[in-house]
């Protein structure tokens, strides 16, 4: 299993970036959550194998066609974070 925290950057709010993250992580069978940020980035949590995990990382890179990308911070998530993660992805209030 593989499990990352994700802040990602640039024009990501506003162009479906979170709707469009939940629909390619349920296609790969991945759980989490995504969320917009008052900074104006989106943050989420993906828990899956690494085989689907990797896919949809490349894709966060890109994001959906009205996106731009700048950015990607990644890190291990951590236990807390996982106990949050267990369901299909899904979409938290703005932090």
């Amino acid at each position: 299993m593989k499990a990352v925290h994700l802040f990602i950057h640039g024009r990501v709010q506003g162009v479906g970036f979170r709707d469009a993250l939940r629909a390619r992580a349920q296609t790969l069978g991945l759980t989490g959550w995504v969320r917009n940020r008052s900074d104006g980035s989106v943050e989420a949590v993906i828990l899956g194998l690494a085989a689907a995990t990797d896919p949809l990382l490349d894709w966060v890179r890109r994001g959906p066609p009205l996106a731009t990308v700048t950015e990607v911070f990644e890190r291990i998530a951590t236990e807390q974070e996982l106990v949050s993660a267990t369901a299909p992805l899904r979409r938290l209030p703005t932090l």
